[in-house]
């Protein structure tokens, strides 16, 4: 279950991007722009989400050309904040300029089902124009799918479509020295020559459950891995997974639109039931020489990552097993598909693998790699069989960003000054002492690099400054700003600077005696001796951290405008806090969670400034199934609760998301019987509002009609508002302000208003 809160758009990682504007605030020595003064603006929901965005730009996929000369991305339109361009700047020039418009190619088509369930999984439905791209490796084209067909965008201008027709082009790919066009189609994958024709290279199946070159529902939804083809660095081979999604369960799902109801029968693997069969083969790029690779004697298990070497001689392949506490890296001949363990990591007892893209192989065959072995996450280089750590201590590395292996120097972001502020460090690869942080305290950040690390793009906000990005020398040094997003009277935030509220930080103690960290926004007129409302808004899930130090972006401040005090709390469970912290939830989901935002409660209702009697809960997907929980399991407490797109029952979630932290429920049935919002809904006493999009195809529309019925039948009040047509994320320009006012209305007919409270 990926982050999917509609508050947490603030802590995605954005690029932000503009072409130069005239500079009426200057920044000061942090970085951070002064705006002229002017008067407060009130911020609604309708501006949240129109266009422009109050955060500026928010460009995606940022990329550096192998060459290192270009840096390219993607940016959104001032007046659509949806719809993506390609845009490039030429460090040699210090030029930007547009390389593809989305709205001068695309023909507007129709997508696919299978294109859209497949953005659906990456949280990208809504995005229009181009949402992906791939650069040559001649640093002069790059690959750019759009409304389903493939253009090769040369940097000289020149655009030619490689394809045009009807069927799908799923997971396209240049291959490594551009010779070679790769896309899935119809269950095959499909090869040629660049500027030719592409053929199917895998075979022609007799059933439509098995797939080529496709990564199966669990990999995408859960394992962060999207593809399921990877060529060899020389182009001698390609590496490709079958599965057949036979052995899963069917799951009759109903996609309910405003004009009609589409039924889908979807292969859904519910914990406790059967995965797909995976297999992987390597062949040549025509399809032929094709072996199968050894993946052990148990074919229960998952296909987690695949990678080359760096010589193409050796396939590496991440292997866990269906209880996931154990991951085997195998090394496999591509010649016979023969295959040998290489090493193991093993989870602590009562925890579990968490699977991660934080490894690099090198030049000299040795390894950098990512492992919780320590009881925090750190980075260890694997050399002729034996390890030796690179980082240290109890604080945790969130992301390796690149080896600089000619200068001898790893890059990535920790927590090691401030867990919610990560930072930007270098720690030598061959003398590893205490890493050097390369990026300013105050801010989070988060980096890429070039192919060889030598040059950065370090991103960074905090919560009063929009994202800010800008280029840097392996030393940490700014070369040249990529975009100061300034806070001058040309952004869109401008009308409403003037009432913006920073955050307050601070901790409560759990049951453990755990520090839980807090953030807290309060209304800018609160009078002293008055008491205020709280909208408490929370994730509670595993692998995800809400309080942060970044920039929070418009809706929280909108609902400060309300005259609400927002809150978050980080329960036990949450990320970037050790292994012992965060498998507390092992088996126990719903309640250590529960526990953590009930102390969460107590200390805002000893506030003298808060009102007890409206402390709002609110979250969305685990959100939602933790305000379930927490009302259930505190009449009371809470005056309301929110509850988005909740799982009501974890037998109804996937096997890979719902078996890592609770276990098969074949083995520990109780667990899951404690576990779920269903057993104890009728303890709901509170208002309740039940949101939920129609067509949802990860959290399906099934868990909260189970608890709509349970209630209805049992006589109990509650609202609900069900998105027609909506999937997961229930949002849009205007879908989104509906969702909103919804909620606040919701608030408001049950005696829930913003500011001072009435005697």
């Amino acid at each position: 279950m990926k982050l999917r809160s509609l508050l947490m758009a603030s802590l995605c990682a954005t690029l932000p991007l503009s072409l130069p504007i005239p500079a009426l605030a200057k920044a000061d020595a942090a970085g951070k722009t002064a705006m002229p003064a002017s008067s407060a603006t009130a911020l609604d929901f309708e501006r949240v989400f129109a266009s422009p965005s109050l955060n500026g730009p928010s460009p995606r996929l940022v990329r550096i050309s192998p060459d290192g000369r270009y840096l390219t991305l993607l940016r959104n339109r001032d007046d659509d904040r949806e719809r993506y361009d390609l845009w490039g700047y030429d460090r040699e020039t210090g030029k930007w300029r547009m390389l593809v418009d989305s709205t001068a190619l695309g023909a507007g088509r129709e997508l696919s089902e299978a294109e859209k369930m497949q953005r659906e999984r990456q949280r990208i439905g809504d995005l229009k124009g181009i949402v992906d791209y791939g650069w040559n490796e001649d640093s002069a084209s790059l690959l750019v799918p759009l409304d389903g067909d493939l253009y090769l965008a040369g940097l000289n201008g020149k655009v030619t479509r490689l394809t045009n027709d009807d069927g799908d082009e799923l997971n396209p790919a240049l291959s490594p020295k551009g010779a070679f066009v790769s896309y899935v189609r119809g269950g095959r994958l499909m090869v040629g020559a660049t500027g030719k024709a592409q053929q199917a290279i895998t075979p022609e199946e007799s059933s439509d459950t098995v797939h080529w070159g496709e990564a199966e529902f669990v990999a995408q939804e859960e394992m962060d891995r999207l593809t399921g083809y990877w060529w060899s660095p020389d182009e001698a081979h390609i590496a490709v997974e079958r599965y057949d999604e036979a052995p899963v369960g069917v799951v009759q799902r109903a996609a309910i639109g405003a004009e009609g109801t589409k039924i889908y029968a979807q292969r859904y693997p519910a914990a406790g039931t059967n995965n797909v069969a995976v297999e992987l083969y390597v062949m040549k790029p025509d399809g032929s020489g094709r072996v199968k690779v050894d993946l052990g004697t148990d074919a229960d298990i998952y296909l987690a990552r695949v990678n080359w070497s760096r010589d193409g001689k050796t396939l590496y392949v991440q292997r866990e097993n269906r209880v996931q506490d154990q991951l085997d890296m195998l090394g496999v001949d591509p010649a016979t598909g023969a295959s040998k363990v290489l090493f193991s990591e093993h989870a602590a007892k009562g925890a579990w693998i968490n699977l991660t893209n934080n490894y690099r192989f090198l030049k000299d065959g040795s390894l950098v790699w990512w492992s919780e072995r320590s009881g925090f996450g750190h980075l260890y280089r694997f050399t002729d069989g034996q390890w030796s750590a690179l980082t240290k201590g109890d604080w945790e590395v969130s992301d390796l960003v690149g080896v600089d292996e000619k200068a001898g120097r790893v890059y990535f972001t920790g927590t090691m000054d401030d867990v919610l502020a990560p930072q930007v460090y270098s720690v030598d690869l061959k003398h590893p002492g205490t890493p050097r942080r390369l990026t300013e305290l105050g801010w989070a950040n988060s980096a890429v690099a070039s192919k060889d690390a030598s040059t950065l793009v370090i991103s960074r906000s905090s919560p009063d400054q929009p994202p800010q990005s800008y280029l840097a020398d392996g030393t940490g040094k700014r070369l040249a700003w990529v975009e100061e997003n300034r806070l001058d009277a040309a952004h869109p935030y401008a009308p409403y600077l003037a009432s913006h509220r920073e955050p307050s930080f601070g901790t409560v103690k759990a049951d453990d005696g755990s520090d839980l960290h807090w953030m807290m926004m309060t209304p800018a007129d609160m009078k002293p001796g008055e008491h205020y409302p709280v909208f408490f808004e929370h994730y509670g899930g595993p692998h995800v951290q809400t309080v942060s130090r970044a920039w929070l972006g418009g809706l929280p401040q909108a609902i400060v405008a309300k005259g609400f005090i927002y809150f978050r709390l980080d329960n036990r469970g949450s990320a970037h806090r050790g292994v012992e912290f965060e498998k507390q939830i092992r088996e126990a989901m719903g309640t250590v969670e529960v526990a953590d935002q009930r102390a969460g409660a107590r200390y805002l209702k000893s506030l003298p400034y808060v009102d007890p009697k409206r402390i709002v809960t609110y979250g969305w997907s685990y959100g939602g199934y933790m305000t379930l929980k927490m009302l259930e399991a505190d009449q009371g407490l809470y005056a309301a609760g929110i509850s988005g797109a909740p799982v009501t029952k974890w037998e109804l979630y996937d096997t890979h998301y719902t078996e890592r932290y609770m276990g098969d429920p074949r083995v520990v049935p109780e667990a899951y019987a404690a576990s779920d919002a269903l057993g104890d809904a009728l303890k709901i006493s509170d208002p309740l509002l039940l949101i939920h999009g129609m067509a949802d195809d990860n959290v399906v529309f099934e868990n909260s009609t189970a608890l709509a019925a349970k209630l209805q039948s049992n006589a109990r009040p509650f609202e609900m508002m069900f998105y027609p047509g909506h999937t997961h994320s229930v949002k849009g320009p205007r879908i989104s302000v509906s969702v909103w006012d919804t909620i606040f209305n919701f608030l408001k007919r049950n005696g829930i208003e913003g500011g001072p409270g009435k005697d």
